[in-house]
């Protein structure tokens, strides 16, 4: 096994701005282990993240194949799928333009169905915590999210991807139990990291003019361009 503590980091593939604008929320994964060296370097950007005061309250609990790794994904997997079904229903993504093959609407369904029925294989599950030092306040995740973008971006860097989700939400006391968490500990949120199938690419978002605003709310400055080939999401709240 390599020696880490003689490894530098390594060199990841793309630009820092190409990276922002590319790094796609991944769902899908290889069916293979993510290195530890990969890990370390994914980890590493991940603890480079800005806090309030720098007091750097974010923790990691990473997860792969020990018994508890087995244990904690199966326990977010049942929450998932519980929180995927009632979505599903609820949002009607059976419905209208759902029940085109090719909608993105139907492919996001099946993206997600593919998901969580897979959710209990992934290769890595990463628990971003906050050590909290006094009572939940409004700004608190300031103090984490911060890294775990890092994390995202650092594993799009080297050639692998992740996602964000809640899933364990509806599992939290028993997840802390399993894992040894503190009950004043707040797990932030689950990632999903793993190689990427299929590939990272452009996202697509609303357009500059529509969710940057100058002196003024509701108006654009003229400087809020989108670069030329950016393409569009129809997503999000309607538009005026």
């Amino acid at each position: 096994m390599t020696d880490l503590a003689d490894k530098h980091v390594s060199p990841d593939t793309v630009g820092l701005l190409e990276g922002i604008t590319t790094t796609r929320a991944i769902r899908r994964y290889r069916d293979e282990p993510v290195p530890d060296h990969v890990l370390r370097d994914i980890l590493f950007a991940a603890t480079r993240a800005p806090s309030g005061s720098n007091r750097q309250p974010f923790r990691f609990v990473v997860l792969t194949d020990s018994e508890k790794a087995v244990q904690a994904k199966a326990l977010i997997a049942q929450a998932a799928r519980r929180i995927w079904g009632y979505k599903r229903e609820t949002d009607r993504y059976d419905e209208g333009s759902g029940v085109e093959d090719n909608s993105p609407k139907a492919r996001m369904a099946r993206t997600m169905e593919s998901y969580v029925d897979n959710f209990s294989r992934v290769p890595v599950l990463v628990l971003p915590c906050l050590v909290r030092y006094r009572a939940p306040a409004p700004m608190e995740g300031a103090s984490v999210y911060p890294a775990v973008q890092n994390l995202l971006l650092a594993a799009r860097g080297l050639g692998y991807g992740g996602v964000i989700t809640g899933f364990h939400g509806p599992v939290d006391a028993e997840l802390k139990t399993l894992l040894g968490i503190p009950e004043d500990v707040f797990i932030a949120c689950t990632v999903t990291l793993g190689k990427p199938v299929g590939a990272h690419g452009p996202v697509r978002r609303r357009p500059m003019k529509e969710r940057v605003y100058g002196d003024e709310w509701g108006v654009a400055p003229a400087w809020a361009v989108d670069p030329p080939g950016t393409r569009f999401t129809s997503a999000g709240p309607p538009r005026a």
